[in-house]
């Protein structure tokens, strides 16, 4: 040992509980320690001096609070509809540090970087030893070569914590591992049955047991059992008529009352003619007297079931209360371990100076002394030991205890003392006489020597004094009768009855059979009497009616009592945990089973409780099937499972959400989406599960099916690209992807094959370079999923706050968010926002969206004559940008923007501040023009050179993404392939509807920006379909409104028509505009090739 501890410096102590750290670290430093803080309140850090293992070290003791970790399920089970009960026999289980331990966690992996050794100080019992490895599991993941040791003691006293420093062991994994069996069976187990039970008996018995949890627990119910075995006797018991016969003699020296060695008789008629027999010749014989030494036995050493009846019994303690004092007063030193099976002495404890140290008290010193001088403590041992405690006992004299804490600590020091000293002595005589041939008897006990009694007052031994009887002599007897009695029944069960039944079984240790006599305590399975008996209520009586008549005895002992030998067998490593978990869970899982498929019976059985049952709703409807996994999760390789939105979109979810918000969502055009059972070859990790896809007509490329199987792991490229599948850790916020219900244009990544020899347009060479794509971004308000969260976020990607207006004015009192750094340029208005103040120009549908409020495509009040260039700037025109300067008054007034240098109505929207942290001249990403989307020439060129290859780009502004099918057109009427567009931005309160139309394939041969505003120019041909830039102020599903069509400015679909077409389109027959969807059905040949003619110019 000592070889092992050089170098080492620092040694972490941990114990169970803050005030066992506090007497170990005080009495091994003998009250030097220093004491400082740790991260959780309750648990504090004390410092000391030691010379451990032969060096010179600095203990740092701390502590925790019980167990550090806990057993969980997966949070896909967690919920209770979340699966069939069924299900969590088999459900992955995980160890996690709860909340409010997680103070404690944090102090042991700080205190852990410094120290080189660990010693555990947590009781020596099962459960200390699995809280020991739950430290070790917390110190060891922090420095993995960190040296570990176990002391081992029983009581907190100078002596036995130096022998615990000077003989430190290794822990016991075997022990540890029995406690983990055990509470995984117990979480398996319970979950399941308190489930099953309480979700089906809530539905049936709504009135009575809507709000009440009907737990279950393989300890649990056997100790319900119990109380109700003993209940059920009692009704079930027929008192019985016996007759017996009574003969007492009024003797001088007092009377006497002797009883007949028949004890009694049932029959009548029998005992009428002994009776009467005996009356024809009434004189009494003495036929023997008889005297004998009797002792009444000092009690036993206490163990803790032996503490907890007694301390029931004598005190009126319950057991909870009684082990909850208990713990107190070992930690503060008074008495040893508390939690021990162990009722033999060990030859090597010192009870002679345990004796020694109840001298001074003057209610039972002078007893404690009188051991002392008669030889010394002669204890009376049992025949059980576990080899790891000693039997309860006194550790150290106080007088300064009060109320329940000092009834039980006298008891313990007057129950020691007993044991300890001899058993009480006294002389029995036993007088036997005849009277015509039957024998009647007589008992007296005179006491000679009380022993322990002088100082066990919980005992009663008395003495019955009889008269001197000489054999031979007769006597007139005073009274000869016969009499009636009538047998009674057996009474309810106390708590100590109880325990000891529980104990008898194997139901439970030492430690939990007060927390499982609390539980069904709670559960309100059973009440007290005012005699504090045990009486079974109505929901306790029905549920053990019910288990009891599907054959299976779940309220008997036997399964649990199996299981509690089982776990023994692992302590002593004759049985491997494993093996006793699998055989355990398929144990209670086949009970299950046959339980829920018997479940009527339950239902019959609380019946006769609770009146008429409703009707039984399906099994399928109340346990919901558990979502298979898809694939492993890429954050934390937790499983991925398939889900349906509130809006009816699909998406993978991570199963260990909330820790992990890993998500990979499905575009909306996803209609139907299922796991196949088919396994991709090629993706990892495996397995990766392809899916089954079923997608909305129109949203794929003609080559591919709306119905298929494809893998959704990354191997195929071209699914990724058409899905636009990726991870996020979230909802995502600038751009959603397809599967949120969001007004952005739906993202597609495939484009139908074309001729590129028919172009006749081509592209000019691109001579701009990509600008910073922040810019792209600039007032682009959040995009929020319905029924995900709405937050609203800005540029910075931080939290926007809700500001409202001062200053008096138009907008005074109006809210608005912004940067809470005030890092971005960040605004918007927070509800009912309105377009800014309309300019001479003609504006899209729904003004200048996403704007700071006094930008616009020219800001009212700007100077013309000052105008300059724009210093190298390129508006969407790819040209030169000029100059201008804010006029109006306001808070913008003087500042200083550029702008398209056409006239007015001819610019092409071009907006961009002076002042904003942009380089000059970086024209290939310009600021996002309000209403309108945004075609990159680099994707363009990317395009042409790979005609056949989805286009996937990601930019700070969002997906690519494309619009929806706008209506239902009749197969000649098959839109072409979308024109690809950003999201246009919108203000606060809008989203862009998904629609799309015959001519959204159109790009422009300069910016590709979509045609949006008047007044229409025959420049603007080819430029692209306002449809898919249509605005609707609401929230809500755009097929929840109106028709899509309705939404059109029908204006622009005249004018687009007259240039693509040759003719206005006729109205619609639905919203009675000239929409050019709708209502038109004489398309003809020559008008579908001059269409696709001109949308060729995308592949240039």
């Amino acid at each position: 040992m000592e070889v092992a501890f050089r170098g080492v410096r620092k040694v972490l102590c941990v114990a169970e509980k803050n005030d066992a750290a506090k007497g170990i670290a005080d009495l091994l430093s003998k009250g030097r320690m220093r004491r400082r803080e740790g991260l959780s309140k309750f648990n504090k850090i004390y410092e000391f001096d030691y010379h451990l293992c032969g060096q010179n070290v600095t203990m740092i003791m701390t502590s925790v609070s019980g167990h550090l970790l806990a057993h969980d399920f997966q949070m896909q089970f967690r919920k209770w509809q979340s699966c069939n009960p069924l299900v969590l026999f088999e459900a992955e289980i995980e160890k996690y540090c709860p909340e409010n331990f997680v103070d404690i966690k944090k102090t042991l992996e700080r205190e852990t970087r410094q120290c080189q050794a660990l010693v555990i100080w947590t009781d020596c019992d099962r459960e200390g030893e699995n809280i020991g490895f739950e430290i070790i599991h917390v110190c060891k993941a922090v420095k993995p070569s960190l040296q570990v040791l176990r002391a081992r003691f029983s009581e907190i006293t100078p002596r036995a914590v130096t022998m615990a420093c000077e003989n430190l062991t290794q822990p016991d994994q075997r022990v540890s591992d029995a406690v983990d069996v055990r509470q995984e069976l117990d979480l398996r187990i319970g979950a399941a049955f308190t489930r099953f039970q309480t979700l089906r008996l809530q539905k049936i018995f709504p009135q009575v047991l809507a709000e009440q949890l009907i737990s279950y627990g393989s300890c649990q119910f056997p100790t319900l059992g119990f109380v109700v075995e003993r209940f059920k006797a009692i009704q079930a018991f027929v008192p019985e008529l016996f007759h017996r016969i009574k003969v007492t003699h009024d003797h001088r020296d007092g009377v006497v009352e002797f009883s007949w060695k028949r004890h009694r008789l049932f029959n009548h008629t029998a005992c009428l003619v002994l009776y009467q027999l005996c009356m024809e010749d009434p004189r009494a014989t003495v036929v023997e007297v008889s005297s004998k030494a009797k002792s009444k036995w000092r009690p036993q050493a206490l163990d803790t079931v032996e503490l907890e009846k007694l301390a029931s019994r004598k005190l009126r303690i319950s057991a909870k209360e009684t082990m909850r004092i208990a713990e107190k007063l070992y930690t503060q030193g008074y008495i040893s371990y508390p939690r021990t099976e162990t009722n033999i002495f060990p030859r090597d404890l010192n009870l002679t100076a345990l004796v020694e140290q109840q001298t001074p008290d003057p209610r039972w010193g002078p007893f404690a002394q009188s051991i002392l001088e008669r030889g010394g403590p002669t204890p009376r041992n049992g025949n059980k030991s576990d080899q790891a405690h000693p039997p309860i006992h006194p550790t150290k004299y106080t007088n300064s205890l009060q109320g329940d804490e000092q009834r039980l600590y006298e008891f313990i020091v007057r129950h020691f003392l007993a044991c300890c000293s001899q058993d009480a002595q006294g002389q029995e005589t036993t007088v036997e006489i005849d009277i015509s041939q039957e024998r009647f008897v007589a008992h007296g006990l005179m006491i000679l020597a009380r022993n322990y009694l002088d100082v066990y007052p919980y005992d009663r031994w008395s003495d019955k004094t009889l008269p001197v009887y000489e054999r031979g002599s007769c006597f007139q007897p005073s009274t000869v009768e016969m009499v009636d009695g009538e047998t009674s029944p057996p009474q309810l069960l106390t708590e100590a009855d109880l325990i000891a039944l529980m104990e008898k079984h194997g139901i439970g240790t030492d430690a939990t059979h007060a927390e499982h006599i609390e539980t069904i305590k709670a559960r309100m399975y059973v009440g007290l009497t005012p005699d504090k008996r045990f009486l079974p209520g109505h929901l306790g009586m029905g549920l053990v009616e019910g288990y009891d008549s599907m054959g299976y005895e779940m309220s008997k002992p036997d399964l649990r009592a199996e299981l509690e030998a089982d776990l023994k067998l692992i302590c002593e490593g004759r049985k491997d945990k494993s093996v006793v978990l699998r055989q355990q869970i398929q144990k209670y899982k086949t009970v299950f089973t046959e339980a829920v498929a018997k479940a009527k019976k339950l239902d019959e059985a609380l019946s006769q409780y609770f009146g008429e049952r409703a009707e039984v709703p399906q099994e399928e409807a109340i346990y919901p099937a558990v979502p298979a996994p898809v694939r492993k999760c890429p954050q934390c390789n937790k499983d991925m499972v398939l889900k349906t939105k509130k809006s009816g979109g699909f998406y993978l979810s991570c199963t260990g959400f909330p820790e992990c918000r890993s998500v990979m969502w499905l575009p909306d055009f996803v209609l139907e989406a299922c796991r196949d059972e088919s396994v991709c070859p090629v993706c990892q990790p495996h397995p990766v599960h392809r899916l089954k896809l079923k997608c909305k007509r129109g949203s794929l490329p003609p080559t591919m099916p709306l119905e298929f199987v494809g893998c959704i792991g990354g191997c195929d490229e071209t699914l990724r690209e058409i899905l636009n599948l990726r991870f996020s850790q979230g909802p995502p916020r600038a751009c959603p992807p397809a599967s949120q219900p969001s007004g952005y244009l739906q993202a597609s990544q495939s484009l139908n094959r074309m001729d590129s020899s028919q172009h006749s347009h081509p592209l000019p060479p691109d001579t701009r370079q990509p600008r910073p794509l922040k810019a792209l971004a600039r007032n682009l308000p959040p995009a929020t999923a319905a029924g995900e969260n709405d937050s609203v976020v800005c540029n910075c990607g931080q939290e926007a706050v809700l500001l409202t207006v001062r200053k008096e004015g138009p907008n005074q009192g109006r809210q608005f968010y912004k940067c809470p750094a005030g890092s971005c340029s960040f605004f918007l208005w927070a509800s009912g926002s309105r377009p800014d103040p309309p300019s001479s120009a003609p504006r899209p549908p729904g003004g200048s969206l996403g704007r700071p409020p006094g930008s616009g495509n020219r800001p009212g009040g700007v100077g013309g004559p000052g105008d300059d260039s724009g210093g190298g700037t390129s508006c969407l025109c790819s040209q030169a940008a000029v100059t201008r300067t804010v006029q109006k008054d306001g808070p913008n007034k003087g500042r200083q923007f550029h702008t398209c240098a056409k006239p007015r109505a001819q610019q092409c929207g071009f907006f961009q501040w002076v002042d904003e942290n942009v380089a000059p001249g970086a024209s290939g990403a310009v600021p996002w023009p309000g209403g309108r989307g945004f075609w990159s020439r680099a994707l363009a060129r990317r395009w042409r050179e790979h005609p056949r290859a989805p286009v996937h780009e990601q930019e700070s502004a969002g997906q690519l993404l494309r619009p929806g099918v706008h209506g239902q057109e009749t197969a000649e009427m098959q839109p072409l392939p979308p024109a690809w567009t950003h999201p246009p931005l919108l203000s606060s309160g809008q989203r862009r509807v998904t629609g799309r139309c015959f001519y959204s394939s159109l790009v422009s041969r300069r910016s590709c920006l979509p045609r949006t505003k008047r007044p229409f120019t025959p420049g603007s041909v080819g430029r692209g379909c306002v449809w898919p830039a249509c605005v609707k102020e609401s929230r809500s599903d755009c097929s929840s409104r109106r028709p899509p069509c309705a939404w059109a400015p029908s204006d622009h679909a005249t004018a687009e028509a007259q240039e693509l077409l040759g003719s206005p389109q006729r109205p619609c027959s639905r919203c009675g505009s000239s929409c050019g969807l709708r209502g038109r059905r004489d398309f003809s040949t020559d008008i579908l090739r001059r269409r696709r003619n001109a949308a060729k110019w995308l592949l240039l």
